[in-house]
């Protein structure tokens, strides 16, 4: 970390240890657990669901996961109690922590899209790589050589970049992937409802890893503290960066020592901010 990013979390710990309550907002996929090629086996880095329990349980901190997963795959993996509040298919569904989902509807354009993306791959035998969720369609190839990468994009693209162009979906690429999805919701989105649903002048941050957090890196510009999680770095709207597992843990370390430091200064009753 460069100088000007410590002084940045240093100033913001600083904030934060003098907060009431406070906002962490993490990606799951590449930022709190490491990519699997079978994604049913990607559980957080170990010691992260610990701390991450740990800060929820501060009552200081409202901890809020935003994927580009269904958020019910993320339940079994986090394995945090209480669980904290998921957003998935990057902003489109919110499962609250009472078990209630929130998601958002789809116009009949954008599902005749889909399914046209969806009959491509059929037709190109392509339907093993793709994950199907609402609302989005995404090919995985994380695993592969990099010629049947490249061979397998060049595919997806020859038949959902004419879609994409006519069409209300996003075509985006990915660390391992290229995703075509509602137009509707971006993490951007997710980041600033989430921020509006708290008090104003909240500590606020958001750690993620890929291109499609790049929109809510940005949607944190001026409002909190964003954080690239990635072991190379790369172009971002991010404010720091820092390398996955050791430092992430680390500065999460920090956020709970902030937090619990607060707790033992105070003599005030701990908001529960994660209800």
């Amino acid at each position: 970390m460069n100088p000007e990013s410590k002084s940045l979390v240093e100033s913001f710990l600083e904030t934060l240890s003098r907060a009431r309550q406070s906002l962490l907002m993490l990606d799951y996929d590449g930022t709190i657990a490491p990519f699997r090629k079978n994604r049913d086996q990607a559980f957080p880095y170990p010691g992260f669901s610990l701390l991450l329990q740990e800060i929820v349980c501060t009552g200081r901190t409202r901890v809020v996961i935003i994927s580009g997963r269904d958020a019910h795959e993320l339940v079994p993996l986090l394995e945090v109690e209480p669980r904290p509040e998921i957003w998935g298919l990057h902003g489109l569904q919110r499962l609250n922590r009472d078990g209630s989902v929130d998601l958002a509807p789809l116009d009949p354009a954008t599902i005749e899209a889909l399914a046209a993306a969806e009959s491509w791959l059929i037709y190109q035998d392509l339907q093993q790589t793709a994950e199907f969720k609402t609302g989005s369609i995404a090919v995985h190839w994380r695993g592969l050589g990099e010629c049947d990468a490249e061979a397998l994009r060049g595919r997806v693209l020859l038949g959902w970049k004419p879609i994409a162009k006519t069409t209300h979906l996003h075509l985006m690429e990915f660390d391992g992937g290229i995703e075509i999805r509602a137009r509707d919701a971006d993490k951007g989105d997710a980041v600033r409802t989430i921020m509006s649903e708290m008090p104003p002048g909240t500590p606020a941050a958001f750690f993620g890893d890929d291109t499609t957090d790049e929109h809510a890196f940005e949607a944190m510009n001026g409002r909190g503290l964003s954080v690239l999680v990635r072991h190379r770095y790369r172009a971002t709207a991010a404010q720091v960066w820092i390398k996955p597992p050791f430092e992430a843990f680390d500065l999460l370390a920090q956020w709970l020592h902030a937090c619990q430091g607060h707790n033992e200064s105070s003599n005030e009753t701990s908001l529960e901010v994660n209800v």
